[in-house]
Protein backbone atom coordinates (compact mmCIF):
# COMPACT_ATOMS: atom_id res chain seq x y z
CA UNK A 1 0.00 0.00 0.00
CA UNK A 2 2.57 2.26 0.68
CA UNK A 3 4.25 1.99 -3.28
CA UNK A 4 0.53 3.15 -4.53
CA UNK A 5 0.72 5.78 -1.78
CA UNK A 6 4.02 6.96 -3.23
CA UNK A 7 2.81 6.89 -6.92
CA UNK A 8 -0.10 8.88 -5.91
CA UNK A 9 1.87 11.79 -4.38
CA UNK A 10 4.06 11.69 -7.61
CA UNK A 11 1.24 11.42 -9.82
CA UNK A 12 -0.62 14.84 -7.63
CA UNK A 13 3.04 16.85 -8.11
CA UNK A 14 3.09 15.80 -11.46
CA UNK A 15 -0.58 17.87 -11.86
CA UNK A 16 -0.23 20.71 -9.52
CA UNK A 17 3.34 21.43 -10.16
CA UNK A 18 3.89 21.39 -14.21
CA UNK A 19 2.07 24.64 -15.28
CA UNK A 20 0.56 24.49 -18.49
CA UNK A 21 1.85 25.19 -22.15
CA UNK A 22 5.31 25.98 -21.85
CA UNK A 23 7.65 23.03 -21.50
CA UNK A 24 5.83 20.68 -23.19
CA UNK A 25 4.42 19.90 -26.49
CA UNK A 26 1.08 20.91 -27.02
CA UNK A 27 -0.96 17.62 -27.72
CA UNK A 28 -0.06 16.55 -24.26
CA UNK A 29 -2.21 18.88 -22.48
CA UNK A 30 -6.12 18.92 -21.95
CA UNK A 31 -8.45 21.86 -21.74
CA UNK A 32 -10.53 22.07 -17.91
CA UNK A 33 -13.30 23.92 -16.86
CA UNK A 34 -14.66 25.05 -13.79
CA UNK A 35 -17.22 27.40 -12.35
CA UNK A 36 -16.99 30.43 -9.46
CA UNK A 37 -19.17 32.47 -8.13
CA UNK A 38 -17.37 35.57 -8.13
CA UNK A 39 -14.69 34.92 -10.83
CA UNK A 40 -11.90 34.34 -8.32
CA UNK A 41 -12.38 31.06 -6.39
CA UNK A 42 -12.98 28.15 -8.97
CA UNK A 43 -14.27 24.92 -7.94
CA UNK A 44 -12.47 21.21 -8.96
CA UNK A 45 -11.87 21.56 -12.61
CA UNK A 46 -12.96 18.67 -14.70
CA UNK A 47 -11.90 17.63 -18.44
CA UNK A 48 -13.35 19.99 -20.94
CA UNK A 49 -11.58 18.58 -24.09
CA UNK A 50 -8.54 16.63 -24.34
CA UNK A 51 -5.34 17.51 -26.71
CA UNK A 52 -6.17 20.96 -26.93
CA UNK A 53 -4.99 24.53 -26.22
CA UNK A 54 -5.63 28.30 -26.39
CA UNK A 55 -9.68 28.38 -25.69
CA UNK A 56 -11.37 31.37 -26.35
CA UNK A 57 -15.53 30.69 -25.01
CA UNK A 58 -18.28 33.56 -25.97
CA UNK A 59 -22.08 33.57 -25.38
CA UNK A 60 -23.33 33.33 -29.20
CA UNK A 61 -27.05 33.63 -28.83
CA UNK A 62 -29.51 33.15 -26.06
CA UNK A 63 -28.46 29.98 -24.29
CA UNK A 64 -25.84 28.73 -27.03
CA UNK A 65 -22.51 29.27 -26.05
CA UNK A 66 -19.63 28.11 -28.42
CA UNK A 67 -16.04 27.51 -27.62
CA UNK A 68 -13.02 27.28 -29.86
CA UNK A 69 -9.48 26.15 -29.37
CA UNK A 70 -6.51 24.43 -30.75
CA UNK A 71 -7.00 20.81 -31.72
CA UNK A 72 -4.78 18.06 -31.36
CA UNK A 73 -6.59 14.87 -31.89
CA UNK A 74 -4.29 12.06 -32.95
CA UNK A 75 -2.87 10.96 -35.39
CA UNK A 76 -0.51 13.51 -36.43
CA UNK A 77 -1.31 14.41 -40.01
CA UNK A 78 -5.28 13.84 -39.80
CA UNK A 79 -7.89 16.69 -40.24
CA UNK A 80 -8.07 16.83 -36.68
CA UNK A 81 -4.37 17.39 -36.18
CA UNK A 82 -3.66 21.40 -35.29
CA UNK A 83 -6.50 22.33 -36.13
CA UNK A 84 -9.00 25.55 -35.07
CA UNK A 85 -12.19 23.59 -33.79
CA UNK A 86 -15.50 24.16 -32.01
CA UNK A 87 -17.60 22.54 -29.89
CA UNK A 88 -21.07 24.13 -28.72
CA UNK A 89 -23.31 24.09 -26.00
CA UNK A 90 -27.23 24.69 -26.26
CA UNK A 91 -27.96 24.86 -22.28
CA UNK A 92 -25.69 27.61 -21.28
CA UNK A 93 -22.74 25.87 -20.12
CA UNK A 94 -23.64 22.66 -18.99
CA UNK A 95 -23.29 20.38 -21.66
CA UNK A 96 -20.76 20.46 -24.90
CA UNK A 97 -20.92 18.99 -28.18
CA UNK A 98 -17.82 16.87 -29.51
CA UNK A 99 -15.49 19.53 -31.34
CA UNK A 100 -16.14 19.99 -35.06
CA UNK A 101 -12.85 21.40 -37.37
CA UNK A 102 -13.91 25.03 -38.63
CA UNK A 103 -13.75 25.48 -42.31
CA UNK A 104 -12.37 28.48 -43.74
CA UNK A 105 -13.44 29.42 -47.54
CA UNK A 106 -10.87 31.01 -49.90
CA UNK A 107 -8.20 30.71 -47.39
CA UNK A 108 -4.88 31.18 -49.03
CA UNK A 109 -2.86 28.61 -50.27
CA UNK A 110 0.40 30.51 -49.14
CA UNK A 111 -0.96 31.25 -45.71
CA UNK A 112 0.36 29.03 -42.63
CA UNK A 113 -2.71 27.10 -41.01
CA UNK A 114 -4.58 29.40 -38.80
CA UNK A 115 -3.58 28.99 -35.02
CA UNK A 116 -4.44 30.90 -31.79
CA UNK A 117 -8.18 31.84 -32.42
CA UNK A 118 -10.61 34.08 -30.83
CA UNK A 119 -14.16 34.46 -31.34
CA UNK A 120 -16.57 37.79 -31.21
CA UNK A 121 -20.34 38.13 -31.77
CA UNK A 122 -21.49 40.70 -33.48
CA UNK A 123 -24.69 41.81 -33.03
CA UNK A 124 -27.14 40.23 -35.84
CA UNK A 125 -25.56 36.87 -34.20
CA UNK A 126 -22.81 36.61 -37.19
CA UNK A 127 -19.50 35.70 -35.85
CA UNK A 128 -15.83 36.92 -36.83
CA UNK A 129 -12.94 34.89 -35.80
CA UNK A 130 -9.24 36.34 -35.13
CA UNK A 131 -5.94 33.84 -35.62
CA UNK A 132 -2.89 34.25 -36.12
CA UNK A 133 -1.17 33.57 -39.12
CA UNK A 134 1.48 34.50 -42.36
CA UNK A 135 1.99 34.49 -45.76
CA UNK A 136 4.77 32.29 -46.13
CA UNK A 137 5.43 33.01 -49.75
CA UNK A 138 5.68 36.80 -49.78
CA UNK A 139 8.78 37.79 -48.42
CA UNK A 140 7.40 41.24 -47.44
CA UNK A 141 6.79 42.58 -44.16
CA UNK A 142 3.50 40.74 -44.33
CA UNK A 143 5.34 37.28 -44.08
CA UNK A 144 5.57 38.04 -40.07
CA UNK A 145 2.95 36.38 -38.35
CA UNK A 146 -0.02 39.09 -37.71
CA UNK A 147 -3.74 38.23 -37.04
CA UNK A 148 -6.46 38.21 -39.88
CA UNK A 149 -10.12 36.92 -39.55
CA UNK A 150 -12.63 35.16 -41.21
CA UNK A 151 -16.69 35.64 -40.99
CA UNK A 152 -19.33 33.07 -40.16
CA UNK A 153 -23.12 32.68 -39.38
CA UNK A 154 -23.09 29.25 -38.17
CA UNK A 155 -19.84 28.86 -36.08
CA UNK A 156 -18.25 26.06 -38.18
CA UNK A 157 -17.68 27.52 -41.96
CA UNK A 158 -15.83 31.22 -42.40
CA UNK A 159 -15.37 33.16 -45.43
CA UNK A 160 -12.14 34.58 -45.35
CA UNK A 161 -11.45 38.64 -45.12
CA UNK A 162 -8.15 39.62 -46.94
CA UNK A 163 -5.94 41.64 -45.33
CA UNK A 164 -4.43 41.55 -42.01
CA UNK A 165 -6.63 42.83 -39.00
CA UNK A 166 -3.08 44.14 -36.49
CA UNK A 167 0.01 44.07 -38.24
CA UNK A 168 2.98 45.20 -36.31
CA UNK A 169 6.14 46.59 -38.60
CA UNK A 170 8.82 44.67 -37.26
CA UNK A 171 7.10 42.26 -34.86
CA UNK A 172 5.26 39.20 -34.83
CA UNK A 173 1.75 39.38 -33.66
CA UNK A 174 0.15 36.17 -31.46
CA UNK A 175 -2.22 35.05 -29.26
CA UNK A 176 -4.92 37.98 -30.02
CA UNK A 177 -7.55 38.98 -27.54
CA UNK A 178 -10.29 40.70 -28.68
CA UNK A 179 -13.68 42.21 -27.23
CA UNK A 180 -16.31 45.21 -28.13
CA UNK A 181 -16.13 47.87 -25.13
CA UNK A 182 -17.42 51.46 -24.64
CA UNK A 183 -17.81 51.71 -28.31
CA UNK A 184 -14.49 50.29 -29.73
CA UNK A 185 -12.93 47.15 -30.89
CA UNK A 186 -10.12 46.31 -28.44
CA UNK A 187 -7.61 43.77 -28.73
CA UNK A 188 -4.49 42.23 -27.18
CA UNK A 189 -1.39 40.83 -28.54
CA UNK A 190 1.69 39.80 -25.55
CA UNK A 191 4.85 41.35 -26.86
CA UNK A 192 6.93 37.95 -25.98
CA UNK A 193 8.26 37.42 -21.97
CA UNK A 194 5.83 38.52 -19.45
CA UNK A 195 7.16 41.42 -18.44
CA UNK A 196 7.56 43.14 -21.87
CA UNK A 197 3.78 43.93 -21.46
CA UNK A 198 1.84 43.26 -24.36
CA UNK A 199 0.88 45.80 -27.46
CA UNK A 200 -3.31 47.21 -27.51
CA UNK A 201 -4.83 48.19 -30.73
CA UNK A 202 -8.20 49.39 -31.00
CA UNK A 203 -10.70 50.13 -34.21
CA UNK A 204 -14.41 51.32 -34.75
CA UNK A 205 -15.79 47.83 -36.54
CA UNK A 206 -13.15 45.39 -36.19
CA UNK A 207 -11.40 45.19 -38.90
CA UNK A 208 -8.43 47.83 -39.03
CA UNK A 209 -6.93 48.34 -35.71
CA UNK A 210 -4.81 50.85 -34.86
CA UNK A 211 -1.95 50.43 -32.54
CA UNK A 212 -2.17 52.65 -29.09
CA UNK A 213 -0.43 53.01 -25.95
CA UNK A 214 0.91 49.72 -24.94
CA UNK A 215 0.35 47.18 -21.52
CA UNK A 216 2.89 47.31 -18.98
CA UNK A 217 3.41 43.95 -17.26
CA UNK A 218 6.28 42.47 -14.58
CA UNK A 219 7.16 39.15 -15.12
CA UNK A 220 4.69 37.29 -12.99
CA UNK A 221 1.78 38.13 -15.33
CA UNK A 222 1.91 37.60 -19.35
CA UNK A 223 -1.09 38.70 -21.07
CA UNK A 224 -2.23 35.34 -22.79
CA UNK A 225 -5.68 35.17 -22.69
CA UNK A 226 -9.03 36.33 -23.10
CA UNK A 227 -11.39 39.40 -22.51
CA UNK A 228 -14.39 39.16 -20.49
CA UNK A 229 -16.73 42.44 -20.79
CA UNK A 230 -18.87 42.68 -17.08
CA UNK A 231 -20.68 45.96 -17.75
CA UNK A 232 -20.37 48.88 -19.16
CA UNK A 233 -18.24 49.99 -17.18
CA UNK A 234 -15.61 47.10 -16.47
CA UNK A 235 -13.60 45.30 -19.06
CA UNK A 236 -11.83 42.04 -17.70
CA UNK A 237 -8.80 40.23 -18.75
CA UNK A 238 -7.74 36.87 -17.79
CA UNK A 239 -4.37 35.91 -18.29
CA UNK A 240 -1.52 33.19 -16.62
CA UNK A 241 2.00 33.49 -15.07
CA UNK A 242 3.19 33.29 -12.25
CA UNK A 243 1.35 30.68 -9.64
CA UNK A 244 -2.00 31.18 -10.54
CA UNK A 245 -3.98 32.53 -13.70
CA UNK A 246 -5.78 36.05 -12.75
CA UNK A 247 -7.21 38.75 -14.37
CA UNK A 248 -7.39 42.98 -14.66
CA UNK A 249 -10.02 45.07 -14.92
CA UNK A 250 -10.15 48.44 -17.03
CA UNK A 251 -13.23 51.21 -17.17
CA UNK A 252 -11.51 52.53 -20.18
CA UNK A 253 -9.47 49.83 -21.92
CA UNK A 254 -6.11 51.46 -21.38
CA UNK A 255 -5.73 52.13 -17.52
CA UNK A 256 -5.89 48.91 -15.28
CA UNK A 257 -6.79 48.60 -12.01
CA UNK A 258 -4.18 46.24 -10.98
CA UNK A 259 -3.95 42.25 -11.33
CA UNK A 260 -6.48 39.88 -8.79
CA UNK A 261 -5.30 36.39 -8.85
CA UNK A 262 -7.54 33.24 -8.87
CA UNK A 263 -7.50 29.96 -6.97
CA UNK A 264 -6.50 28.17 -10.44
CA UNK A 265 -3.20 27.02 -12.12
CA UNK A 266 -2.88 26.70 -15.28
CA UNK A 267 -2.91 28.70 -18.74
CA UNK A 268 -4.77 30.64 -21.87
CA UNK A 269 -7.70 31.10 -19.65
CA UNK A 270 -11.28 32.11 -21.03
CA UNK A 271 -14.30 32.91 -19.10
CA UNK A 272 -17.76 33.90 -19.65
CA UNK A 273 -21.01 34.27 -17.55
CA UNK A 274 -23.88 31.71 -17.49
CA UNK A 275 -26.85 33.17 -17.29
CA UNK A 276 -27.44 32.61 -13.75
CA UNK A 277 -24.10 34.81 -12.70
CA UNK A 278 -21.79 32.05 -12.43
CA UNK A 279 -18.08 32.44 -13.81
CA UNK A 280 -17.32 29.46 -15.80
CA UNK A 281 -12.93 28.94 -17.02
CA UNK A 282 -11.88 27.12 -19.45
CA UNK A 283 -8.10 26.69 -19.91
CA UNK A 284 -5.36 24.80 -20.41
CA UNK A 285 -4.65 22.55 -18.03
CA UNK A 286 -0.95 20.95 -16.82
CA UNK A 287 0.36 17.73 -19.02
CA UNK A 288 -0.81 14.48 -17.63
CA UNK A 289 0.82 11.39 -17.42
CA UNK A 290 -0.45 8.44 -19.73
CA UNK A 291 1.93 6.14 -17.87
CA UNK A 292 4.45 5.97 -15.14
CA UNK A 293 6.32 2.55 -15.56
CA UNK A 294 9.36 1.83 -13.02
CA UNK A 295 10.39 -1.45 -14.41
CA UNK A 296 9.13 -2.63 -16.99
CA UNK A 297 6.00 -1.68 -19.71
CA UNK A 298 3.04 -3.21 -18.92
CA UNK A 299 1.40 -2.30 -22.57
CA UNK A 300 1.52 -6.05 -23.89
CA UNK A 301 0.24 -7.38 -20.45
CA UNK A 302 -2.97 -5.57 -19.87
CA UNK A 303 -6.09 -4.59 -21.90
CA UNK A 304 -7.88 -1.40 -20.86
CA UNK A 305 -11.03 -0.68 -23.01
CA UNK A 306 -13.00 1.48 -23.70
CA UNK A 307 -11.23 5.23 -23.54
CA UNK A 308 -13.06 7.72 -23.24
CA UNK A 309 -15.21 5.83 -21.34
CA UNK A 310 -18.96 6.49 -20.57
CA UNK A 311 -20.67 3.99 -18.31
CA UNK A 312 -17.89 1.03 -17.00
CA UNK A 313 -14.47 0.10 -18.50
CA UNK A 314 -12.74 -3.23 -18.52
CA UNK A 315 -9.52 -4.28 -17.68
CA UNK A 316 -8.16 -7.72 -19.03
CA UNK A 317 -5.00 -9.39 -18.23
CA UNK A 318 -3.37 -10.91 -21.87
CA UNK A 319 -0.45 -12.30 -20.33
CA UNK A 320 -1.08 -15.39 -17.92
CA UNK A 321 2.36 -14.83 -16.17
CA UNK A 322 1.14 -11.30 -15.16
CA UNK A 323 0.99 -11.19 -11.52
CA UNK A 324 -1.38 -8.07 -11.28
CA UNK A 325 -2.17 -8.04 -7.85
CA UNK A 326 -3.62 -4.61 -7.15
CA UNK A 327 -5.50 -2.08 -9.08
CA UNK A 328 -6.46 1.79 -7.68
CA UNK A 329 -8.96 4.11 -9.61
CA UNK A 330 -7.90 7.74 -8.45
CA UNK A 331 -9.07 11.75 -9.21
CA UNK A 332 -6.82 14.31 -10.36
CA UNK A 333 -6.11 14.98 -6.62
CA UNK A 334 -5.24 11.50 -5.82
CA UNK A 335 -8.29 10.88 -4.22
CA UNK A 336 -9.25 7.04 -4.08
CA UNK A 337 -12.41 6.28 -5.15
CA UNK A 338 -12.22 2.42 -5.83
CA UNK A 339 -9.70 -0.10 -5.70
CA UNK A 340 -9.16 -4.25 -5.45
CA UNK A 341 -7.86 -6.98 -6.66
CA UNK A 342 -7.49 -8.22 -10.34
CA UNK A 343 -8.15 -11.66 -11.45
CA UNK A 344 -8.76 -12.00 -15.44
CA UNK A 345 -10.94 -9.57 -16.45
CA UNK A 346 -12.38 -6.84 -14.29
CA UNK A 347 -15.58 -4.49 -14.83
CA UNK A 348 -15.36 -1.50 -13.34
CA UNK A 349 -18.73 1.15 -13.49
CA UNK A 350 -18.14 4.61 -14.07
CA UNK A 351 -21.87 6.14 -13.72
CA UNK A 352 -21.28 7.55 -10.42
CA UNK A 353 -18.35 9.94 -11.72
CA UNK A 354 -18.71 13.38 -13.14
CA UNK A 355 -16.81 13.53 -16.23
CA UNK A 356 -13.41 14.47 -16.44
CA UNK A 357 -9.54 12.82 -15.58
CA UNK A 358 -8.58 9.69 -14.04
CA UNK A 359 -6.22 7.41 -12.63
CA UNK A 360 -5.88 4.01 -12.90
CA UNK A 361 -2.76 2.34 -10.55
CA UNK A 362 -1.88 -0.96 -11.59
CA UNK A 363 0.97 -2.95 -8.93
CA UNK A 364 2.60 -6.00 -9.56
CA UNK A 365 5.77 -7.68 -7.73
CA UNK A 366 7.48 -6.34 -10.29
CA UNK A 367 6.40 -2.68 -11.49
CA UNK A 368 3.41 -0.34 -11.39
CA UNK A 369 2.36 1.90 -13.68
CA UNK A 370 -0.65 4.59 -13.99
CA UNK A 371 -2.53 4.95 -17.28
CA UNK A 372 -4.86 7.83 -17.72
CA UNK A 373 -8.63 7.56 -17.89
CA UNK A 374 -11.01 10.02 -19.45
CA UNK A 375 -14.72 9.44 -18.19
CA UNK A 376 -16.86 11.47 -20.70
CA UNK A 377 -20.44 10.12 -19.21
CA UNK A 378 -23.01 9.15 -21.46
Amino acid sequence: MWKIYSLLIAVQFLFIHSVCAQGSPAWEHPLLTCTSTDGINFNQPVLFQDSSGVPCAIRWKGDTLICTFQWFREPMGSPTWDRVAVKFSYDDGSTWTNPVPIVINNFPSSYQRPFDPTLVRFANDSLRIYYSSRDGLSGVPDSLINTYSAFSTDGIHYEFEPGARADHPSQRLIDPAVAFFNHSWHYISPKGAPQDGAYHFISPGGIQFSQVQDIPSDSMHNWTGNYLVMDSTELRFYGCGGARIWYNSTPNGGVWNGYVSTNIQGGDPTVFRKRNGIHQLIFTGATLPTSLDEIHSLSNSIEIFPNPIENEFTIRILDPNEDILHFTLTDISGKILHEGTLEEKKIIETNSLASGIYFLLLNTSKSKAVKKLIVSGS
